[in-house]
């Protein structure tokens, strides 16, 4: 098991924020907390690329879903980035999440 790292940066009223290692119910609540912080009330894109992701669970799935749910309130757009081809981009296909994202490829 690899530790997660989160990453962001934020330009303007945008916030890119980087994943990598593994995702999952162990460490979920730590990622999701990153994450809340990185992003207040007045952006307007995110940008989530996964590109590093080694793994990720429904738990990891749930994140994503939570983040799509809160920015479709705030009226921001989400967009992940994802290897084509790789379990995580699987995984999010799989999921039902694209109607709430734009998937771009890494």
């Amino acid at each position: 098991m690899t530790t997660p790292n989160v990453e962001f940066h934020t330009q303007g009223e945008a916030v890119d924020i980087r994943l990598s290692g593994e995702i999952d119910l162990a460490n979920a609540a730590a990622v999701q907390n990153e994450i809340n912080a990185a992003i207040d009330n007045h952006v307007n894109a995110v940008r989530v690329d996964l590109s590093d992701v080694t793994y990720l669970d429904s738990a990891g799935l749930r994140i994503l879903f939570t983040l799509a749910g809160r920015l479709r309130t705030l009226q921001t757009t989400l967009e992940l980035v994802v290897p084509s081809g790789s379990p995580v981009r699987r995984a999010v296909e799989l999921s039902g999440l694209e109607p709430f994202t734009r998937l771009r490829n890494a």
